[in-house]
């Protein structure tokens, strides 16, 4: 078995080395491309999802890290063909200002002066007014929830990641988004006299519309977009906000549903996993189970990746490895 290590840390240089393929999850691109494909839905969420897209209602999805909160979103995303999931992290400084739109007020001004002071000839010059008028668009980027509201056949999808972290009204303040199904963009309604119809700028970075034409300042929805909330359980809801969500709550899997994890990432269905795949995820249940420490399912990815990508670390290095990787988060 070849030593698994590249870094030795004994000072001498090398150059003749090379990583092997990195995690599937940890690919740049991995995100909107692929995360959701290896996912495994059990029962009672296959359910609640249905039933929020059938009532047209927010599914906030709570549970210890590691449990596929945020990953449900992006399975459903993917397996109903929903486009790039719109993902809104949430923060204590996070408004519903921040998630309907930016209006960039000092670039579209320090603009505006450059460009007056570019027309020197007085025969071809233009009023500013007019000229920011035309351009205003440029200068306004819709959010994550702004560009779920837009007008489409099918529901965007909307990631909303820890609402429990936000400002104590923010979760209110959605629902009445929602409830509404529009808002309006001030500086475009402003100006719908002189232009009815503004391009911007919309908050997707793939395939989907990077920019979309709104009329009036009014983005008013169509459909009704799929909504996870997440959140890690650090703060209570005030019951109107929990009285219009449906919630689910996300277990830690049992063994049957680990090894059904561990076998899509293997790409190993239906076979029997190699031996030492098999007692790390018991030494994983045992730590989480019996002996009640707080672990997350992509702790017991990473070890396994380490044991299967080739040069495997010896058993003595393993050993160590799985201490430092299943630490526990409550710690």
């Amino acid at each position: 078995m070849n030593d698994w290590k590249i870094f030795n840390g004994d000072g001498n240089i090398k150059h003749d080395w090379e990583l092997p393929e990195p995690p599937s999850w940890r690919r740049f691109g991995y995100q909107q491309q692929n995360r959701g494909a290896q996912f495994v839905v059990r029962g009672d969420e296959v359910e609640l999802v249905n039933a929020a897209l059938y009532l047209r209602r927010p599914l906030l999805v709570t549970g210890k890290p590691g449990t596929g909160k945020t990953t449900l979103a992006y399975a459903v995303a993917r397996e109903l063909g929903l486009g790039e999931v719109l993902v809104w992290p949430i923060s204590t400084r996070s408004t519903l200002q921040e998630g309907l739109y930016r209006y960039d007020a000092i670039g579209r001004l320090r603009d505006s002066q450059q460009f007056s002071q570019s027309q020197t000839n007085p025969e071809s010059f233009e009023n500013p007014l007019e000229k920011q008028a035309e351009d205003i668009g440029k200068y306004i980027r819709l959010g994550p929830l702004g560009t779920a509201m837009l007008p489409s056949y099918k529901p965007r999808a909307l990631l909303i990641d820890e609402i429990d972290k936000s400002d104590i009204d923010l979760p209110n303040d959605l629902l009445n988004i929602f409830e509404e199904g529009e808002f309006d963009i001030p500086e475009l309604v402003r100006i719908k006299g002189e232009q009815e119809t503004v391009e911007v700028q919309t908050y997707y970075r793939g395939t989907e519309e990077q920019t979309y034409i709104i009329t009036g300042g009014l983005v008013r929805a169509t459909t009704y977009p799929f909504v996870i909330l997440t959140s890690n359980g650090e703060r209570d809801f005030p019951p109107a906000f929990l009285r219009r969500c449906l919630r689910l709550e996300m277990r830690d899997p049992d063994e049957t549903h680990i090894k059904q994890i561990v076998k899509q990432y293997l790409h190993a269905e239906g076979e029997t996993l190699p031996q030492e795949v098999e007692r790390t995820i018991e030494e994983f249940l045992k730590r989480r189970d019996r002996e009640n420490q707080n672990l997350a399912t992509d702790q017991l990815l990473n070890a396994i990746y380490l044991i299967t990508q080739g040069q495997q670390p010896t058993e003595a290095d393993l050993k160590k490895l799985r201490d430092r990787l299943f630490q526990n988060l409550s710690e």
